[in-house]
């Protein structure tokens, strides 16, 4: 009886050892996988505010995910289920898409017609005409010599239209000396013969000597207000008219404002710059945006116009 009984007392002892040697690791387990989580969640887990201990958590995860390496995690070693687990757990990593190539995606003159001009602009526009939309028209100008080209060009608006005057453009510029109206000024009948025989211009005489007198008004005006772009900004009070038309006809032909710089503009000397041809101007050079609301050209406009007036 007595060495049963020392048998049954060594029996219970080796097993509570042995529950005790198991229990150990579990809550080793559970310190290594807390670790691992508050990096990830800094603020922890409480015991008091949360129903899922780690070791339930851990299980969830691994019941609800579809990876087909979770479904034996029961054979895989401890710290591959850790970071299976954190696997899971971490945000999924978010494509980071190149600037410069969203940029290209969305270009003005795209072939899918994604960028929206004004109405006039349509597909058998032509390149030149289409690019001075997009670059020139409406972009408030300060410079002198851009004014006076600016100016002579809307004058002949009466005798071609926008495109033909921009395809002569580069040639215009060659022959009234980049438009500098202190050259202009001193130009005398040779170079007006020279410039009226160009059959590449298709200019009448009568045209060439326009422009001629207008350099000489120009550097008078200059002289009384130090540029000619003083002179007209002056007018505008510093600051350009900003419309917000949706539809061609709501843009008009001319406007008050231009009806009077023409009537000071024929007092002080200058020729063919009638209301229409000073609104044309205006347009032009950005004294008044008249791109359509819609157009992806009037919010950068304004944006121009919107600047403080920084004339040199």
């Amino acid at each position: 009886m007595y060495k049963q009984y020392a048998k049954k007392q060594a029996l219970e002892k080796t097993n509570k050892n042995s529950n005790i040697i198991i229990s150990r690791p579990e809550k080793n387990s559970s310190n290594i996988f807390s670790r691992h989580l508050k990096k990830i969640y800094p603020i922890g887990l409480h015991r008091t505010c949360s129903p899922l201990s780690l070791s339930s958590l851990s299980l969830s995860l691994s019941q609800n995910s579809t990876d087909s390496s979770l479904t034996d995690s029961s054979s895989a070693p401890f710290d591959q289920k850790i970071s299976l687990a954190l696997r899971l757990i971490t945000p999924p990593i978010k494509r980071r898409v190149d600037p410069t190539v969203s940029k290209n995606l969305d270009v003005p003159g795209d072939e899918e017609g994604t960028t929206r001009r004004c109405n006039w602009i349509t597909k058998n526009s032509d390149k030149v005409y289409v690019q001075f939309h997009d670059e020139c028209w409406g972009v408030p100008v300060y410079d002198d010599n851009q004014l006076f080209e600016l100016l002579a060009m809307c004058g002949m608006l009466m005798d071609f239209n926008w495109t033909e005057i921009l395809k002569r453009r580069q040639l215009l510029r060659e022959a009234f000396v980049g438009f500098d109206p202190n050259n202009v000024a001193k130009m005398g009948e040779k170079e007006i013969n020279d410039i009226a025989s160009n059959k590449e211009l298709s200019l009448a005489e009568n045209r060439v000597r326009c422009i001629v007198d207008n350099a000489k008004c120009i550097t008078k005006v200059a002289e009384e207000y130090g540029s000619f772009s003083s002179y007209l900004w002056d007018n505008m009070s510093y600051k350009p008219v900003i419309n917000k038309f949706r539809h061609p006809r709501n843009v008009p032909l001319r406007s008050p404002k231009a009806e009077v710089m023409s009537k000071d503009l024929v007092r002080r000397g200058f020729r063919f710059v009638g209301p229409i041809i000073v609104y044309s101007f205006m347009q032009a050079a950005g004294l008044t945006i008249d791109h359509l609301v819609d157009c992806f050209r009037h919010g950068e406009c304004v944006n121009l116009a919107e600047r403080p007036w920084r004339h040199v």
